[in-house]
């Protein structure tokens, strides 16, 4: 976020008008005018930059609603790059399960998820390189997309859950293509292979073993996250041809790359 500060006066502008995004070249030898210039400075306007994923209604993804929530005393989600995302995490170990830092850690990235918001995160996204993962869908996320492409993913509302040290195996060998994206590779989508059917084994935030039974968009989200655990990204894993920006979506595939949809 940029601030600007500055007023224009008649003797250096004829244009009524206040250019707020473009900061003017004032040469240093024309000392008088800057000086002049200088004294005139006592507008203060906050220009909010533009955002892609406020460009469109996404609902494809990790993106809920797609309007970003101001997100406050919260830990920030870290962005493609940072070291934490590129190596694999560690178990939570019984004894920590129950402590406070590890239960701040779950309610962070809970209301993290939720205020960006998203239907996924994993610890790892937070900078914290544990095996925590995070997950829900509800029904006014999943009504902003059409109704089409919902059955299309098999996509439902399912509650919070909260899995640590999840194992996941593979069901079937059957899988899908479908765009793909993540708040840690923000504005970007690209076409992702997933199975279709998976079962994910660990622990509740309480230390209770969980076992979570899933297919379609749920079995995609849970696959996704527990990449992160392993330092993977789906960039890693995408079809290379189909990455664009969030924008760009919905225009064409490129010759010979995999038709979205269940194989």
């Amino acid at each position: 976020m940029e601030i600007i500060i500055r007023r224009l006066s008649q003797r250096l502008s004829p244009s009524p008008f206040i250019n707020l995004c473009k900061t003017p070249i004032i040469r240093s030898h024309h000392k008088p005018i800057l000086n002049y210039y200088n004294n005139l400075y006592q507008l203060i306007t906050i220009i909010r930059p533009f955002s892609s994923s406020t460009a469109r209604t996404p609902s494809r993804w990790l993106s809920g609603f797609g309007t970003r929530k101001k997100i406050t005393n919260l830990p920030r989600i870290v962005q493609a790059g940072d070291p934490v995302l590129h190596q694999p995490a560690r178990d939570v170990s019984v004894e920590e399960i129950g402590s406070d830092r590890v239960q701040k850690i779950i309610d962070d990235m809970v209301q993290v998820m939720r205020r960006r918001p998203g239907v996924g995160l994993a610890a790892p996204q937070i900078g914290i390189p544990l095996k925590i993962i995070v997950l829900e869908d509800i029904k006014e996320y999943i009504a902003q997309a059409p109704e089409e492409e919902n059955i299309a993913q098999d996509r439902r509302p399912f509650d919070l859950l909260v899995i640590l040290n999840p194992k996941l195996k593979k069901k079937s060998n059957k899988s899908a293509f479908f765009f793909e994206g993540c708040l840690s590779v923000d504005g970007y989508r690209a076409l992702v292979e997933r199975y279709l059917e998976v079962e994910v084994n660990g622990l509740d935030r309480d230390g209770k073993p969980i076992k979570v039974d899933a297919c379609g968009w749920q079995a995609r989200i849970l696959q996704h996250e527990c990449d992160h655990l392993d330092g993977t990204l789906y960039v890693d894993k995408m079809v290379k041809r189909t990455f664009r920006t969030v924008e760009n979506v919905d225009l064409p595939l490129v010759n010979g790359c995999p038709k979205q949809g269940v194989r």
